[in-house]
């Protein structure tokens, strides 16, 4: 008797296991929205294209397949060719595979049926790739609902579906992106519970770096340990972004880990660290960053930085709900860091008359936070007609100014950082002299810099954090030390 396939995504008894009807959920609120458009009629059904295998250059070699992440809230295929169809009157839906010959048996394992698929992504049918213009020819749609619409953080465009044939069909471009969108911006119960699971892990792994750390490892030590734990323990084998694990000054590269800076310094006692590393699983994302002296003690100076930005992330943590705009808290955590660098004497004046002239942006040149899901970036940062980006300093690379809404998931990561290019040229010019302490800031242009970084789900009256990381000189000093944490 063939085996039948599980409607779940697992990875073993101690990972967490997903109901497809999760997707079975998401493609009934998409039909939903889209059925209230006077624009769309009776009859149309909505197609996408799933994620292709991608190879390195002219080899037959790639990175591990990794699902295109509307595909995947729409269906949860972990395989890569396949289309799908879903019926917006009805919310039927329908996969389409390729059909592999038998030999590659021999590279893949079991060729499966199409049954299989049927039964593991709890869909109506599932046809070749080769019958789709036979497909729609069979439902006679109204009009085919395609994806097209541009990405507000890369600036790219989700890649729309075709087939050969489809010219002679009715097709719609532009109704189904922001719909989609707006989906994904709003987390169901059961999104939620994968992304409680993945920070959970993370978190986990972060405390792992943090006991095992100590100087003279390589940063990509780091990399590789947190990586590790993921993958071991929680059955994340992909992250969701490069890991930055920057040490002494370059904790004031922002996006630390790339090609040219591997994560291959050696750290030495003394360095502040910033790790900023998180775990995907089942294409939901994590981001979290921890900031902390190598040693596990921080000196006077690591203090005050550190605390200014602990201060910061708590006070919009305290503040975010609904009805608040985003844009409020960035130049909240703008002027609590403002306030508290002027207390440790690095500079000086009225805080409001800084703000005026973007002083905050020198120390916090980055958003506060964006959204976050199956992507680390997520969509719907700036849906059209919602508030445009803004042209200042800081504010300009905020990923979205949006009015903070119930189910909807961000980051809320501030940071002060002293970037020796930007602040050489800030302190001589005439429109900063008056607030900066040039004698006290260059004691602090070899420290690097420091973010906190958490992540969180809006609730109807506040709140809720999704990491659970030591975040006190005190708790990370005692971590470091050997102590316990117990908050997760």
């Amino acid at each position: 008797m063939a085996e039948v396939a599980k409607p779940e995504f697992s990875r073993g008894p101690a990972s967490l296991t997903i109901s497809v009807e999760l997707h079975v959920e998401n493609r009934k609120r998409l039909c939903s929205k889209l059925k209230k458009i006077k624009e769309v009629p009776e009859g149309a059904i909505i197609f996408l294209k799933g994620g292709e295998e991608e190879l390195r250059n002219d080899t037959d070699v790639g990175p591990v397949f990794r699902q295109e992440s509307y595909f995947h809230w729409a269906f949860g295929v972990e395989e890569c060719g396949f289309f799908g169809a879903i019926a917006v009157d009805s919310g039927n839906a329908v996969l389409f595979c390729p059909e592999l010959p038998k030999e590659y048996a021999v590279w893949l394992g079991k060729i499966l049926p199409r049954e299989h698929f049927q039964q593991r992504y709890a869909v109506d049918d599932v046809c070749f790739i080769n019958k789709i213009a036979d497909w729609f020819a069979g439902q006679k749609p109204s009009v085919i609902l395609t994806l097209k619409g541009k990405n507000t953080d890369s600036g790219n465009y989700a890649e729309e579906a075709t087939f050969t044939g489809i010219d002679k069909f009715t097709v719609n471009n532009s109704l189904l992106f922001p719909e989609i969108v707006e989906c994904r911006v709003f987390k169901t119960a059961k999104e939620l519970e994968i992304l409680r699971y993945v920070c959970r892990i993370s978190s986990e792994a972060h405390i792992e770096v943090m006991r095992k750390i100590k100087p003279g490892m390589k940063e990509f030590q780091i990399e590789s340990m947190f990586q590790h734990y993921c993958y071991y323990n929680g059955g994340c084998r992909h992250t969701s972004y490069t890991c930055i694990c920057a040490s002494g000054a370059n904790a004031a590269i922002l996006h630390y880990g790339h090609a040219g800076e591997p994560n291959s310094r050696t750290m030495e006692a003394g360095d502040i660290c910033n790790f900023d590393m998180g775990g995907e699983y089942y294409c939901y994302a994590s981001d979290i960053t921890c900031a902390y002296p190598v040693n596990g003690k921080f000196t006077d100076q690591q203090k005050k930085i550190y605390n200014t930005v602990l201060k910061a992330n708590q006070a919009v943590f305290n503040a975010v709900k609904p009805g608040v705009l985003w844009t409020d808290m960035h130049l909240l955590a703008e002027k609590v860091i403002l306030e508290e660098l002027t207390s440790h004497g690095l500079l000086k004046g009225d805080i409001s008359e800084m703000q005026k002239v973007n002083v905050g942006a020198l120390f916090f040149p980055h958003g506060l936070g964006h959204l976050m899901g199956i992507d680390v970036h997520d969509v719907g940062g700036y849906p059209e007609g919602g508030n445009e980006r803004s042209t200042l300093p800081g504010l300009k690379y905020l990923r979205t100014a949006r009015v903070l809404e119930a189910d909807m998931v961000l980051t809320i990561e501030p940071g002060c950082y002293f970037i020796e290019s930007i602040l050489e040229e800030a302190m001589s010019d005439e429109k900063y002299k008056g607030f900066l302490c040039p004698d006290v800031i260059r004691q602090y242009l070899k420290f690097g810099g420091i973010r906190i970084e958490d992540d969180v789900v809006i609730t109807k009256n506040g709140a809720e954090l999704l990491n659970h990381v030591p975040r006190t000189v005190e708790e990370i000093e005692s971590v470091m030390a050997g102590g316990k944490f117990t908050k997760i």
